[in-house]
């Protein structure tokens, strides 16, 4: 079996092999799509193609739409010319089920892609002709949160976007640029409205869309290279509005296991392509079966009905504290905890530190003893529900090949909200003590010690990708194993940065608490498992 349109035509080969196949005429809903498109999406990774490419293809399983997406890929051209093309916008998504069951689906509700490049005319074309057909309503995107950003490092902004601040929207080189320009053929040929749903995971992301869409709105007017009016546009939520999201799904790279699994029923398109970009891409998406996706119901042009898909609507408040919940209490810090010990245990599958007593209590007390008391409640998802399937289901689930290696990318980007969050909100409450925040004190403490880059055996570990290492692992860089403290000269630095943990630690007497532990995690060889478990039970 061959993923292509060709080869659908068998369909009894594929459900013998145990594969669910669409349920709908793909040729009619393609060209219902592209004659009068509603929706496109700019990212074609992973968790478009297993959560929101599936959800519009049980919608349209159900006879409830007649249009598919099309999707534009900005960043990585790669992945349109070498997965979706090959294999006629076709992918398969594999659901790894916590119970050990396997769902394998072909998605085809993704009807056309397109590369985001000025210089490809064609696709250039296409795309301005999508953009300004009065039928679209929704531009979706999930390009990561770096996909959002003008400036560098230093708050200076990249060369790309100063060429195309100077240049206007004729031929855009950056991201943004692009976007911008492709929404004033849209200004140009109507003013028509239309909604841009952002729905990569980081707080308030409509509005850090909107702040960089806005800009470029802004440079051109100022530099007299665009229609005074598109500014005026842009800032308008009546004419193109940014609504938040919260999108929850995990997603790893292709796994050999599940490769191994479509191999053996038949299924021959298995082979990853790692794009020069080095992106991880493969026919086939291996994913988790939990998923929530709620959206601020805020569509100027009307908006295509995802709630037959699950998806949840609702007001900009509840969608910013379904967020925090989620990121500040029931999932992220439990994630970012494991991630951390993970790795200094020498732990390769997050699903695996489940099983082992004093991961498993640690991560259960941050959630329901240290987290709950100030989660905030959104009132359309339960929180003890939300962290009962975490723990439970989510995180212990064998099938899913998630490691912690790959959850510590980027941890300094992370502990404010995952953690800084909840020692503000005990802050705030006199009912409360923030001292008693013994075990996220605990993780902190294992995070400087993961800085170290040397596991629990005394061997040297590769520490994951974090723009922040050259600036705090050298704090931590003359402390060996069975070095007694204090070490507060070390430790001060990295603890007091505010730009890391969202508070200077010691200002809320969480310090000197973290230095403590901290010396007990340097004490020996095998001293993170002493001190994990003297403190998790």
């Amino acid at each position: 079996m061959k993923l292509n349109i060709r080869n659908l035509i068998d369909a009894k080969a594929w459900e013998n092999a145990g594969f669910k196949l669409p349920e709908f005429d793909i040729e009619q809903v393609k060209a219902n799509t592209k004659a009068n498109p509603t929706w496109i999406h700019f990212g074609a990774g992973n968790i478009f193609r297993a959560f929101t490419a599936n959800v519009q293809q049980n919608i349209l399983n159900k006879g409830k739409s007649d249009k598919g997406i099309i999707v534009a890929e900005g960043f990585d051209y790669e992945i349109i010319e070498k997965m979706n093309k090959p294999h006629d916008n076709l992918s398969v998504l594999v659901t790894l089920k916590a119970d050990g069951s396997i769902e394998k689906t072909v998605i085809a509700s993704i009807v056309e892609s397109l590369v985001v490049d000025p210089q490809n005319k064609e696709n250039w074309n296409r795309l301005k002709e999508i953009f300004v057909n009065p039928s679209l309503q929704m531009v979706s995107f999930t390009i990561t949160e770096k996909g959002y950003s003008l400036n560098d490092a230093k708050g200076e902004y990249f060369p790309a976007v100063v060429e195309d601040f100077n240049n206007g929207s004729q031929s855009p080189v950056s991201y943004i640029g692009k976007l911008a320009s492709l929404l004033y053929e849209r200004y140009l040929n109507g003013k028509t409205p239309l909604a841009l749903v952002s729905m990569d995971n980081m707080s308030h992301n409509g509005t850090k869309l909107f702040h960089a869409v806005n800009t470029f709105a802004q440079k051109w007017v100022e530099n007299g290279l665009v229609d005074g009016g598109f500014e005026a546009y842009i800032s308008d939520p009546k004419s193109v509005a940014f609504p938040w999201s919260m999108i929850d799904k995990i997603t790893p790279r292709p796994d050999p296991s599940v490769r191994k699994m479509l191999k053996d029923v038949g299924f021959e398109d298995v082979e990853d392509v790692v794009t020069s970009k080095n992106t991880y891409v493969a026919p086939f998406v291996n994913a988790e079966e939990s998923e929530y996706l709620v959206i601020q119901d805020l569509f100027p042009n009307g908006r295509p009905n995802l709630e037959e898909g699950g998806v949840i609507f609702t007001d900009r408040e509840t969608v910013d504290k379904v967020e925090k919940m989620k990121v500040c209490t029931c999932l992220n810090p439990l994630h970012t905890a494991l991630a951390i010990y993970g790795c200094l245990l020498g732990y390769t599958l997050i699903s695996k530190e489940m099983e082992d007593p004093e991961l498993k209590s640690l991560v259960e007390k941050i959630g329901y003893v240290e987290g709950l008391p100030v989660v905030v409640d959104p009132g359309i998802i339960d929180p003890k529900k939300f962290i009962d399937e975490v723990l439970q289901v989510r995180i212990p689930n064998p099938f899913m090949p998630d490691t912690p290696q790959r959850i510590a990318t980027d941890t300094s980007q992370k502990l404010g909200i995952r953690f800084g969050e909840t020692i503000k909100a005990y802050i705030a409450r006199e009912d409360l003590n923030v001292t008693d925040l013994k075990l996220i004190s605990l993780v902190l403490a294992g995070w400087c010690r993961y800085l170290m880059g040397i596991d629990d055996n005394g061997n040297k570990m590769e520490l994951s990708a974090d723009p922040l290492l050259a600036e705090v692992t050298p704090y931590v860089a003359s402390i060996s194993l069975g070095d007694q403290g204090p070490f507060h000269e070390q430790l001060r630095p990295i603890l007091s940065n505010a730009t890391i943990f969202g508070i200077n630690l010691y200002d809320v007497g969480l310090g000197e608490i973290i230095e403590n532990y901290f010396e007990e995690l340097v004490a020996s060889k095998g001293a993170i498992r002493k001190t994990l478990k003297r403190y998790v039970y």
